[in-house]
């Protein structure tokens, strides 16, 4: 990678990072909605975005870096994902621990897959 690669995935994550913080922030669980959607949200968004870029033909390095590294590093939070399903089973709520990493992982992948598609329809 060169150095004007690392300037566009700097530039995907300093775009992503506050859009991924604004989201957690917005979409936490709480007592009326106990599934976190703000993680959910931006994990499927970084996997159809993730699906598209790498699928993308023709494509030059510094739009993967920019949208595949940077913006979707910054997006995806699978870290978070697991400490928010661990919590779920913390407080012993296991089908809302099983419901969420379950979705989030058939999700995240068939998003995953229509991003390729969509990669390879338009590139």
């Amino acid at each position: 990678m060169n150095g004007a690669e690392w300037g566009w995935l700097a530039l995907g994550a300093a775009v992503a990072s506050p859009l991924r913080f604004w989201a957690g922030v917005w979409g936490k669980s709480t007592d009326r909605r106990p599934f976190p959607v703000g993680t959910f949200a931006v994990n499927a968004l970084a996997c159809l975005l993730l699906g598209v870029a790498l699928e993308m033909r023709h494509v030059q390095a510094w739009v993967q870096a920019l949208v595949a590294v940077g913006v979707c590093g910054a997006l995806s939070t699978w870290s978070t994902l697991a400490w928010e399903t661990a919590g779920f089973l913390r407080m012993r709520r296991y089908g809302l621990a099983a419901g969420y990493l379950g979705s989030s992982t058939v999700l995240g992948i068939l998003l995953a897959f229509a991003g390729y598609q969509l990669g390879a329809l338009f590139w």
